[in-house]
Formats: C-alpha cells, sequence, structure tokens
C-alpha cells in the first residue's frame, strides 16, 4: 500500500486540516499519516483559537515518519510561522522526501492575510523550491507573481512565472472569483485548463485541503501529475456534489461519498 503524509494543523470540527487530509487520502487508496504544526479551535462559523507547536516537537514528528514509514507524497497546509517553515524544509530535505504538494495558505477568501510577511519570506525561500506542485488560489498567486490577476491571460502568466522562478507545477485555482472552477496547471513547460462545473454547494469548507490531498495520493500511487490533477478535480466534485449538510456555516464535504461497504450501512 502507498503511503502520504501531511504536514497541517488540526481542524477540531473535521471538515478542514489534517482531518480533511487523512479522510481523503484513505478514500483515494493510500494509507495517511500526519505531523501537526497547530491545534486549532473552530467549527463551521470560524476559528476561535490556535495553539502551535514548537518547530522541535514538529521535526520530533517528522522524524518518527521518515525513519519508521516513509511517505510516497507529502501534502503540506497552513504553517503560519517562519521556524516551523525552516523545520519542514530542514527535514524534508534531511530525508530527501519526494511528490510533495504544497497549498501555500497565505490569504483567506475574505482577502485576510493568514501568515506574516517575514513567513511568506521564509515559505519563498526554503519551502517553494522543494515542492513538486504548488496549489495557490487567486489571491495567493497574486503573493507569488507579484500582480493582480483578472483574466484567464493573467493566470497563465502568473503560473508559469511562479512554476520557472521555483522549478515546480503550479496549479492555479480559478475558483469563483474569477472563471467557476476551471483551474490552470502550468508543468513541464506547458500549459493545461482543467474545465470544471459549478457545483451550487455553499458547504465548502476545506476543498483546498481536500484538493491538494487527493493530489498528493494519487502521485503517491504513481500517476502522472495531469492524471493525478485530474483525478482530484474528479474526486472532489463527487464529495461536493454528495451534498452534506452539516453545521450552522460552511459545512465540510462528505470526503467518504464512494465508500461503500458492509461498515458503512447506516444505523437504524
Amino acid at each position: 500500500m502507498k503511503t502520504a503524509l501531511t504536514i497541517a494543523g488540526s481542524d477540531s470540527s473535521g471538515g478542514a486540516g489534517i482531518q480533511a487530509d487523512i479522510k481523503t487520502m484513505t478514500a483515494n487508496g493510500v494509507y495517511a499519516m500526519s505531523a501537526i504544526t497547530a491545534l486549532t479551535a473552530q467549527n463551521t462559523t470560524g476559528v476561535t483559537g490556535i495553539m502551535e507547536v514548537t518547530p522541535e516537537f514538529l521535526g520530533q514528528q517528522l522524524d518518527c515518519i521518515f525513519t519508521d514509514i516513509r511517505p510516497d507524497a507529502v501534502k503540506i497546509g497552513m504553517v503560519s510561522s517562519g521556524g516551523l517553515i525552516e523545520e519542514i524544509a530542514s527535514k524534508l530535505t534531511q530525508y530527501q522526501a519526494e511528490n510533495i504538494v504544497l497549498d501555500p495558505v497565505m490569504v483567506a477568501t475574505s482577502g485576510a492575510r493568514l501568515i506574516s510577511e517575514e513567513a511568506i519570506s521564509v515559505l519563498k525561500e526554503k519551502l517553494l523550491p522543494l515542492a513538486a506542485l504548488i496549489t495557490p488560489n487567486i489571491p495567493e498567486a497574486e503573493v507569488l507573481f507579484g500582480k493582480k490577476i483578472t483574466s484567464a491571460k493573467d493566470m497563465e502568466e502568473a503560473a508559469k512565472q511562479i512554476g520557472d522562478t521555483y522549478h515546480c507545477a503550479v496549479l492555479c485555482k480559478g475558483g469563483h472569483q474569477l472563471n467557476d472552477a476551471n483551474d490552470l496547471l502550468y508543468a513541464d513547460g506547458k500549459s493545461i485548463w482543467f474545465y470544471g462545473k459549478r457545483i451550487n454547494n455553499p458547504n465548502t469548507h476545506g476543498t483546498g485541503c481536500t484538493l491538494s490531498s487527493a493530489i498528493a495520493s494519487n502521485l503517491a500511487k504513481g500517476y502522472s501529475m495531469e492524471k493525478s490533477v485530474r483525478n482530484a478535480k474528479n474526486y472532489i466534485s463527487g464529495a461536493l456534489g454528495a451534498m452534506l449538510d452539516l453545521g450552522a456555516g460552511s459545512g465540510p464535504m462528505n470526503h467518504a461519498f464512494a465508500i461503500k461497504g458492509e461498515y458503512e450501512e447506516n444505523g437504524k
């Protein structure tokens, strides 16, 4: 069985972060492991508290994982401090980790910055060059591109510049800000558009975490970058299309929509 590691924060409500990552990896047929960067107190209506781990403890988690069950792919989610980013980069370099998918969580959908300028600088210098793929949304791509993105042509220019600068593939996520669910993959010097259908579901908590984890899972199984992105896009469409409706705010998706078996049957 192939294996995947998520390095991210915990979401107490289970819809995003490591909880979403582990569900996604399991549903996509790989064995999931986690190194937790922070505990959060949150639910579908918002985040009320964050408690970061120390860089030393994060390093211990990564040592334990890589020296025992080596991951075939690594997904990195939200990491809010420069010290944690440096520790992740150091350990991934030490263990020569492969198939690193980085979801550069820097800007909330509302436009609010989620990490400091210092942490963004460390992210650019230390972590982006290690990634096989980064998956920015439009606001995050603008931070890395240094310009506003207002059209499909802008997305193509941004993805190419980011990819050429950091020597990695880039999946620039269009989302509802620009062009429905159309995403652009820039890899190996060429651009590929993935045209998605907009699913009328307001419960989208954890979509970024889920997409990046699904891509990492497919890379772990040996699929090409293009095939991994296509499979992941299909998976997230299914998870959204299941129309799970939990919580008072933007609720989670049904990560297990395709899992059917004797233990899955509903109770009375």
